[in-house]
């Protein structure tokens, strides 16, 4: 968006400061909470499917899917979210690029693996070199939501396994005594229990999540902790129209508040749905609702 302002030392401060908010730059700022948004919005459930998949591998009776839950989750939990980070995406981008190359490169007749450095192809390369620059950050976003999702999936998978865990034994074995075959007793006795005993765990995950998006600008992606840093620093008057002490401090507090906004509403939400989930329930939070309403 262009500002069709006169010199900012002949407008007033308002005026000024309206002209400025509304540069190109800061409207990719604002353009980079949508993509903050959208992210939770995507990873979240993705997060849950890994973390169920996890979780009902973890307690399975066949033991090849029993270890490889629980080592996806003891393994990816026991790392850095930074270090995972920096190393996965990069694992993951070679991978791809890797794959590519074995396809679509047969003629190719050097090492892949030439010291320090990855060479594959230009046709294996991901994304093209002429791709235009819509792909470049799509395949970026792609690789931050598939992270995120790898990593808090795993965290999710160890609170939904305790969840399964607290459901009382004896409900399952009396569904087994009644005819139902363990799938059956999966889905329609442990599954709908657990979520009462997951929610709380899963609704801390998702506080951690949210304020894990900041790692963001760790995967190349645009995020509102970039544009606050690369926006509020100084600006001198021989680079921009729009020259500036040093506003980080004011910019940070910015994203502050729309942090602690955004996890109040979570908070709210996330008391709904428990609300919800426990009623009628033999739990601590059913009962309390019970005694709310003798």
């Amino acid at each position: 968006m262009f500002s069709y302002c006169s010199d900012p030392a002949t407008l007033e401060r308002l005026s000024w400061l309206s002209c400025y908010l509304t540069t190109g730059k800061h409207m990719s700022m604002y353009w980079s909470v949508g993509t903050v948004l959208l992210l939770l919005g995507i990873t979240a459930p993705v997060a849950l499917t890994f973390g169920f998949g996890g979780a009902a591998a973890a307690r399975s009776h066949i033991a090849p899917l029993r270890w490889i839950g629980k080592t996806y989750i003891a393994v990816v939990r026991g790392i850095p979210d930074i270090a995972f980070f920096l190393f996965f995406v990069i694992a993951l981008d070679q991978a791809f690029e890797y794959l590519r190359h074995r396809v679509k490169c047969l003629d190719w007749d050097e090492p892949i693996r030439q010291g320090s450095d990855f060479v594959v192809c230009s046709a294996a390369k991901l994304p093209l070199s002429n791709a235009p620059q819509w792909v470049h950050e799509t395949y970026g976003f792609f690789l931050a939501v598939l992270t995120f999702a790898i990593v808090f999936g795993a965290f999710a998978a160890n609170v939904m396994y305790g969840a399964m865990q607290a459901v009382p034994k004896g409900q399952l074995e009396t569904a087994e005594a009644y005819g139902m075959s363990r799938r059956q007793t999966f889905w329609r006795i442990l599954v709908p229990q657990m979520w009462v005993f997951a929610l709380p765990g899963l609704s801390n995950l998702w506080m951690v999540l949210i304020k894990a998006t900041p790692l963001l600008f760790l995967l190349g992606v645009e995020d509102i902790v970039y544009w606050a840093r690369e926006l509020g620093a100084f600006k001198s008057p021989r680079f921009t129209d729009y020259p500036h002490p040093e506003w980080r401090m004011w910019y940070f507090l910015a994203l502050l508040v729309f942090y602690l906004c955004f996890t109040k509403v979570s908070e709210v939400v996330l008391g709904k749905i428990m609300a919800r989930l426990t009623h009628g329930q033999a739990t601590a939070a059913g009962e309390a609702q019970r005694k709310a309403r003798a």
